[in-house]
């Protein structure tokens, strides 16, 4: 396999992690299958929720602990590194425009498949969960949402929409302050690079995490559930991969030409850090570091599309959408009709525009589907066991179209570096690595 070792013979960052990954799902399913995992006992208390819970919670909060400061100071940087105010109304028009393009194309074609298979068709099934929904906001208080009323409770709470929005602002006043505000520049660049060292760091514990992570899951969900809901996870699973692995890179050739092999082998990473978080956001540091240091999407790009994807761009989790209305409807035998379908790719991509990219969301977007075109809320009830692992493969599907928009937004702007494109082991990690020159010179300046 490639890029599985570095030159000096350790196994890099990706080897490490997909390692990881498998161990835990080999691990987990054992326990579960050998029933030793009972509520309350040693390993359920200990090991599971206890040992794998806390390693696992601890990097997932490590990452979203990163994801603020490093969208802050990345747009900003990203927007002084176009230069141009114009330049970057292309970009922001581009990427709004790929984003919503692929999340439609993702639910209908969904819905489509979903329909031919005629999954729920005949089942009756009782929902033994309830859930409770949500109405959809009207567009226009997502519009109102999107600018901040105070800055800093935006950046405390997470608010993505309101972050980049601000952040945006900020970058194009800087622009137009011009010469006076160069050191202001500086010091938010050396910031930037401090959070994306930090980001280094911390994905140096990420084999372990993903262990736990994946060996927590597949202990406590194993595969019983999957059993009654066969015909939805096969279905969902399947129309995930395809367009994982046909419609996003079939978007990318067209669009840009680049290599699909090349960038689907330098994705994994990145996809195996979503799979384990099922965030979009606390993926961003990851995603943004695959994007500009493995893919050779310049910063300024790359810091405006990274963020912007994680927040508007569903695919993944419209896939479910569609999947889901179209189970749904059959089990409760509700015809939707063409307009019906209709309704659900436009809630779906309307829905995708203020929604957060953190795990469960999708259930949240579901419920203003099914409240729009009439389907019981309970219905959500049903999919409810098995949705924390399907939340996965959809994240990790959301942040792969995250990745190809920033190339072909780059490619078409004059910022992508090909010779890092090309290059199979450019920007692989096998270690942190300290400077030490830099480190004596900081503590000798300290003492001074």
């Amino acid at each position: 396999m490639q890029n599985s070792a570095s030159n000096d013979g350790k196994l890099s960052l990706t080897a490490k992690v997909i390692i990881g990954l498998v161990a835990g799902i080999i691990l987990g399913l054992a326990i579960n299958i050998l029933g030793l995992n009972p509520a309350g006992g040693f390993i359920d208390t200990y090991v599971t929720n206890g040992l794998f819970h806390v390693v696992g919670k601890m990097f997932v909060n490590a990452l979203k602990m990163l994801v603020v400061p490093l969208v802050l100071f990345s747009l900003i940087c990203g927007v002084c590194g176009i230069g141009d105010i114009k330049a970057l109304g292309r970009v922001g028009s581009k990427s709004f425009g790929l984003y919503l393009l692929t999340t439609a194309v993702a639910i209908a074609f969904a819905i489509t498949i979903a329909s031919l298979s005629g999954i729920g068709t005949g089942m009756q099934m009782a929902a033994d969960t309830a859930f409770s929904g949500r109405e959809a906001p009207p567009l226009s208080q997502v519009l109102i949402d999107i600018i901040p009323n105070n800055p800093i409770n935006a950046l405390s709470e997470g608010e993505m929409l309101q972050i980049i929005f601000f952040a945006i602002l900020m970058g194009v006043c800087i622009l137009m302050v011009g010469k006076p505000a160069k050191k202001v520049v500086e010091l938010i660049e050396v910031l930037n690079e401090i959070m994306m060292k930090m980001v280094t760091v911390i994905m140096e514990i990420a084999p372990y995490a993903v262990f736990c992570l994946i060996a927590k899951a597949m202990a406590n969900l194993g595969l019983a559930l999957f059993a009654q809901l066969i015909g939805y996870v096969v279905v969902l699973i399947a129309v995930l991969l395809l367009h994982l692995f046909i419609v996003i890179p079939t978007v990318l050739k067209v669009f840009s030409g680049l290599n699909i092999r090349l960038f689907l082998k330098k994705v994994r990473n990145m996809q195996v850090f979503a799979f384990s978080t099922a965030s979009s956001n606390a993926t961003i540091p990851v995603t943004l570091r695959t994007v500009t240091e493995r893919l050779g999407v310049r910063n300024s790009v790359g810091s405006f599309t990274v963020p912007f994807g994680a927040t508007i761009n569903m695919d993944g989790t419209a896939i479910m959408q569609g999947v889901a209305t179209v189970f749904i409807a059959n089990i409760y035998g509700i015809d939707l009709g063409v307009a019906g379908f209709l309704t659900v790719i436009m809630m779906a991509v309307l829905a995708s525009i203020g929604t957060a990219g953190v795990p469960g969301v999708g259930l949240i977007m579901l419920s203003m589907v099914f409240a729009q075109v009439g389907l019981p809320l309970e219905g959500i009830g049903l999919i409810l066991g098995v949705d924390r692992l399907l939340d996965m493969v959809r994240t990790a599907v959301n942040v792969t179209g995250d990745a190809a928009v920033s190339c072909i937004v780059a490619k078409s702007e004059g910022k992508l570096d090909e010779s890092i494109f090309n290059d199979p082991k450019a920007g692989v990690i096998s270690g942190v690595e300290i400077d030490h020159d830099a480190e004596k010179e900081l503590a000798d300046a300290a003492k001074s």
